[in-house]
């Protein structure tokens, strides 16, 4: 099997394809706050999987980083509104130190092709 890597760099790919599986790169996007960014984050995560060919209806996994937990319920509000009741995949959400105190939210999902 082939492995397809898109938007590569020194350090890593946004996007690889192996096996009918999309795996994309944590998405972090700056803003004025948790609403904001989560938006951003999963407007990005929308156009990567439409460049592999796929859609956030077909995420298996998901994993939420968020800087403070006490953002959980605004980054949530968000979330449900973008993925629906209908598709919603496996998904963890955990406190962590983000790349710079910018960043409120990573989300790294991972997608299956049609």
């Amino acid at each position: 099997m082939s492995i397809q890597r898109l938007h590569s760099g020194a350090r890593m790919s946004q996007a690889v394809i192996h096996g009918g599986i999309v795996y994309l790169a944590g998405q972090v996007a700056l803003g004025p706050d948790v609403p904001a960014q989560t938006r951003a984050v999963l407007a990005q995560i929308d156009s990567l999987l439409a460049e592999t060919g796929t859609d956030r209806s077909r995420i298996l996994q998901a994993t939420i980083w968020l800087a403070d937990m006490a953002d959980f319920a605004a980054m949530n509000v968000e979330w449900e509104k973008w993925i629906g009741g209908a598709n919603a995949p496996a998904r963890a959400t955990g406190e962590v130190r983000l790349a710079t105190p910018d960043y409120k939210v990573e989300i790294i999902v991972t997608a299956a092709l049609p």
